[in-house]
């Protein structure tokens, strides 16, 4: 698949970063859409997008848009704490990591607090200070597996004998490993309160990013404008496309 993104070029982006962008021609700052030169999404991309719908929180996702990032560390590649659109792109944000494992950071720039408990594993007796970020970043720093991130959640339990802290969001990062060849999905809190980034010091090797976009609910079925939002999507499925 990144033999097939090679083979065409790639645009210099922001923070060291490399493009190709496979959707419609967007004024963000006007909210002006139309196709432009869009054709398609690419066709190496077919079976990825059908590949999504065997899980249910995917079933109904139809992307109109697809973004490759190529990060090299040679060129300090990162991007900052941001949040995608929300005018013009819905709520899920589907994105898979290729070539090498990174770190997903989360930050929220909330005053209110979050309310930590201290944890421990089930049969070990020791506790595990959760209250502090840095002590809970370190315990999953060392924990590393490419599973579900609340896959062993019923084998930690809160220690309500701890008093809780409270912190404040804009205190907590909370770090989330891809690892190679995995798919992230964004939506809720995820997509809409907490800002998402990736740090310099989490490119070791070359990284690719490839992240799929849904329609917002205006470019959908009962929107204003959900026939531009149709014939936008057809053009997407045909899967004919080159990087605009």
């Amino acid at each position: 698949m990144v033999q097939l993104m090679d083979q065409d070029d790639w645009k210099l982006s922001q923070s060291g970063r490399r493009k190709q962008d496979y959707g419609p021609k967007v004024n963000f700052k006007k909210k002006k859409l139309k196709a432009g030169g869009f054709i398609g999404l690419p066709s190496f991309s077919q079976e990825i997008v059908q590949r999504m719908k065997a899980h249910s929180m995917l079933e109904d996702f139809f992307p109109v848009e697809q973004c490759n990032l190529d990060y090299l560390p040679e060129r300090g590649s990162a991007i900052d704490p941001h949040f995608d659109d929300w005018w013009l792109w819905g709520e899920r944000l589907v994105s898979l990591n290729m070539l090498s494992k990174t770190v997903l950071s989360m930050s929220c720039d909330s005053e209110e607090s979050l309310q930590l408990f201290a944890t421990h594993s089930q049969g070990s007796g020791a506790s595990n200070h959760s209250a502090s970020p840095q002590a809970s970043q370190n315990h999953k720093s060392n924990n590393l597996t490419p599973t579900s991130a609340c896959e062993n959640l019923d084998s930690w339990d809160i220690d309500h004998s701890s008093p809780a802290r409270l912190i404040p969001y804009k205190e907590v990062t909370v770090d989330i490993l891809l690892p190679r060849r995995s798919l992230i999905v964004l939506y809720g809190d995820a997509r809409y309160k907490w800002k998402h980034a990736i740090y310099r010091k989490h490119i070791e090797h070359r990284r690719i990013c490839v992240t799929f976009r849904e329609l917002s609910a205006e470019f959908t079925l009962g929107g204003k404008q959900e026939k531009l939002g149709k014939e936008l999507l057809e053009i997407a499925l045909t899967f004919q496309g080159k990087p605009v």
